[in-house]
């Protein structure tokens, strides 16, 4: 693949996507499951699906429509899923949860009813929801890349307002902080990045981009920071590796990095139970 892609430009495009995919998914993914929110990553992802499949479908039905890219619409229904997350959390104050499933839900019901009207599925679409190395476009790579550098300017200057939040809400909220605005600002930004990722993961996979690196981390990590930085390598090590192998064995590129995720969660578990014994 190294060679290839000095001759194809989709191969770097999905090269470069992927490296700052592998940054970011992890690294909003450490704030995600400290704060057991795990699954908003599947709900926003099913959310952005809907905004795919809207957006396909107007490709279908007005010719307008057929220059703009899906990734477009499918980042302003996951923005709007994750404002109406955090508004129903508000609403459930004592079932927090529920918030969850509720949107994804509705992201799945929308999805469905797209879908049909677009009469079935179509190859873009299986792009979508599986990733593909192809479809990834220089516009793509342009936009994940001022998505990464977004994430990462705010993850800096909002590090220790997210690390209270995390781990001690009410004592955040005590000590001045601002917590409506912090928990707004993090959902947009996780939902930019699941809408970023799918080129790359797929829809259906991009949570598991998101969690199974941490998930791996968490059980070698001595700190915060240490579980950020095993973090983002885990997701590296994935993603590059899931690269290189789809493209060498023809498989689909979003489930050989997936799977490699899980291999790497299983190596850490082996190893901590080896070095506890």
């Amino acid at each position: 693949m190294i060679q290839a892609m000095f001759h194809y430009e989709f191969l770097r495009n999905a090269f470069f996507a992927g490296i700052l995919i592998g940054i970011v998914a992890p690294l909003l993914g450490v704030f995600i499951v400290v704060r057991r929110l795990s699954l908003i990553a599947d709900a926003l992802s099913h959310v952005t699906l809907a905004g795919i499949a809207a957006s396909l479908l107007l490709q279908k039905k007005v010719g307008t429509f057929v220059s703009v890219s899906p990734l477009y619409m499918g980042m302003t229904f996951s923005v709007v899923g994750s404002l109406l997350v955090e508004k129903l959390r508000t609403v459930y104050k004592h079932y927090q949860e529920l918030a969850i499933p509720i949107i994804l839900s509705g992201g799945i019901g929308l999805s469905v009813i797209f879908i049909s009207l677009a009469d079935g599925f179509n190859t873009d679409l299986f792009s979508y929801l599986f990733g593909s190395v192809s479809a990834v476009s220089r516009q793509d790579v342009w936009i994940i890349l001022a998505i990464t550098a977004v994430v990462i300017v705010t993850i800096s200057l909002l590090y220790k307002e997210l690390f209270l939040l995390s781990f001690d809400e009410e004592y955040a909220v005590a000590s001045g902080i601002r917590a409506k605005l912090i928990h707004f600002v993090f959902i947009i930004l996780v939902a930019l990045v699941i809408a970023a990722s799918m080129r790359i993961v797929g829809i259906l996979l991009v949570s598991s981009l998101m969690t199974l690196p941490v998930a791996a981390s968490i059980r070698i990590a001595k700190g915060f920071k240490q579980a950020i930085g095993y973090s983002i390598l885990f997701g590296e090590l994935s993603v590059i590796a899931g690269l290189l192998l789809s493209y060498q064995l023809d498989l689909a590129p979003g489930g050989t990095i997936v799977m490699l995720a899980v291999l790497i969660l299983l190596m850490t578990m082996i190893w901590k139970k080896w070095k506890r014994g």
